[in-house]
């Protein structure tokens, strides 16, 4: 797989980041309900900082939203194909050189428990735990923290 491009994501990409989100399969079994039903939409795109990596024949093999009021890590997605591949380091790079430029000092992530290992070896500390929040999370989930130079 060649390097993938990291693009600012449009609104008109919504559809096509929601759907990430439904097929990953990090969110199979105990955690679906979590992402069934879920939208990105375009408004959601618009108002934050959303990059998408976006490779041959501008297919989206992932994306992330960085909030910067409060600084927070929302949502990172990689398609489950180009999972392996890279594309999740290239994304969280860039997302700490943009918050970086945006002048934050870390980056707060309530990560899915299963992605809480690739967070730190990204360089995420945990520093605590979120209680579940029914009826779709049903369990805690890893607080970690980003900190920036």
């Amino acid at each position: 797989m060649r390097t993938p491009m990291i693009r600012r994501a449009a609104p008109e990409d919504a559809q096509r980041l929601t759907s990430l989100v439904r097929t990953s399969g990090a969110y199979r079994g105990p955690y679906a309900a979590m992402v069934a039903g879920y939208d990105v939409t375009p408004e959601y795109v618009s108002r934050h900082e959303v990059f998408a990596a976006v490779g041959t024949g501008n297919r989206i093999l992932g994306f992330y939203a960085l909030i910067l009021a409060p600084p927070e890590l929302d949502l990172a997605f990689v398609a489950d194909d180009a999972q392996g591949a890279g594309v999740g380091r290239l994304l969280m790079e860039h997302m700490l050189t943009r918050a970086g430029e945006a002048g934050l000092s870390e980056v707060r992530v309530i990560a899915h428990p299963p992605a809480e290992p690739f967070y730190r070896r990204m360089g995420a500390e945990r520093v605590g735990m979120s209680p579940p929040i029914p009826p779709k999370v049903t369990w805690e989930r890893p607080e970690l923290r980003f900190a920036l130079p």
